[in-house]
């Protein structure tokens, strides 16, 4: 009897004879449990003010925390190469749900980013990004020598960036689209795009980002205010001075956990996106330093695992989902630290929000995964 014929380099058939990887797993929970503590010390302020409970939002976390981990737990006993056969499919489907999202979405301070009824809401855009990844791992594990071509393949690929990319822009949601712009190159890089095609990207790439800008008032003015955030210091500069004003008085050690003083509403949502000004305040250096190096930690398991990883595919797809925790990490800092101009970047298992913890936890699900499967 004829047997299938398997694609190139698609994965091989291989025996699962190891555990997961307890260093970067531990990592993990380390990051949750640290994450959960600063949502609820950064929260309990706005919580008390606006709804009379300052377990409000830990509350919520904390339930999105353990569904993201049992979500998680799942997802390490999927074997990786489900996520090769069915990558097309993912890829179509987030696409067919960001069309979705101007059409019938939730609108939230002015932007449509959700889908769903009711509390039941979720980003596809988070979606899209872990869909991208594995759609271009398995392409471009296939199609090895693709990216040597620059009109017929390198191109190409960025079309299929592009495409995602921007039906997130018309959300509005700039800082998701570039979030996933720069971790399809990175994927590009990794699976051995020229340098030169990398660099003849950055000019139409800054027009493209200076374009996003102009055409948008609110943008121009966060980025008129990053420029001299002091020039309106009660208004648009408000929460970049309150943030650095949090950063500046929490010194080496800090105020002590639970005694941060922006948080009583001077920086507007302090539990969000700007949750790494109160880590600063409350702990100081040694405790803002003690989030970075966690997170170098893990980076650095992350690649070593897809460094050790069986087949192309898995090792690309594991520096793609440890690619997008970097860039959104070292975006939200440079935001808070006001070293760019505001976006809307959450820093991973830090920043309160349940779609983005879950399918996080997801990704992480899927490093455990691929690091069973570990070889020298």
């Amino acid at each position: 009897m004829a047997q299938a014929k398997r694609e190139p380099n698609a994965p091989k058939r291989v025996r699962k004879t190891k555990p997961m990887d307890f260093t970067f797993l531990i990592i993990v929970l380390i990051l949750l449990a640290y994450g959960l503590i600063m949502v609820f010390s950064a929260s309990s302020a706005t919580a008390h003010y606006k709804y009379d409970n300052a377990f409000y939002f830990i509350k919520r976390q904390f339930l999105w925390a353990i569904l993201g981990l049992v979500v998680m737990f799942v997802v390490s006993r999927i074997p990786y190469k489900l996520y090769y056969r069915y990558a097309l499919h993912l890829l179509g489907i987030s696409v067919f749900l960001l069309i979705l999202v101007p059409l019938i979405g939730v609108t939230v301070n002015g932007a449509k980013r959700w889908l769903g009824v009711g509390p039941i809401q979720f980003q596809p855009s988070e979606i899209a990004k872990f869909a991208l990844i594995i759609f271009l791992s398995k392409s471009l594990s296939i199609n090895t020598n693709a990216l040597k071509k620059f009109w017929t393949g390198f191109i190409s690929y960025l079309a299929i960036i592009g495409i995602v990319a921007g039906l997130v822009l018309i959300e509005p949601h700039l800082s998701g689209a570039m979030v996933i712009a720069l971790s399809g190159v990175v994927v590009l890089f990794l699976a051995g795009a020229r340098v030169w095609h990398l660099l003849a990207l950055i000019p139409p790439a800054a027009g493209a980002l200076a374009l996003a800008i102009a055409l948008a008032p609110y943008r121009m003015k966060r980025f008129t205010t990053f420029l001299d955030p002091f020039a309106d210091p009660l208004g648009d500069g408000w929460q970049v001075i309150q943030s650095l004003y949090a950063i500046g008085s929490g010194g080496i050690f800090g105020l002590g956990l639970g005694q941060s003083r922006q948080k009583f509403l001077y920086i507007p949502e302090a539990h969000t996106d700007y949750i790494f000004s109160i880590i600063c305040e409350e702990l100081g250096f040694f405790g803002a330093l003690l989030v970075v190096i966690l997170f170098v930690i893990l980076i650095w398991k992350g690649i070593q695992i897809a460094v050790h990883a069986p087949d192309s595919f898995s090792s690309m797809l594991v520096s793609g989902i440890i690619a997008l925790v970097a860039i959104q990490v070292v975006l939200n800092i440079a935001v808070v630290t006001s070293s760019m101009p505001p976006t809307g970047i959450p820093l991973p298992f830090f920043s309160y929000g349940g779609t983005s913890l879950v399918f996080l936890l997801a990704g992480m699900g899927i490093v455990l995964n691929i690091s069973r499967y570990k070889e020298k």
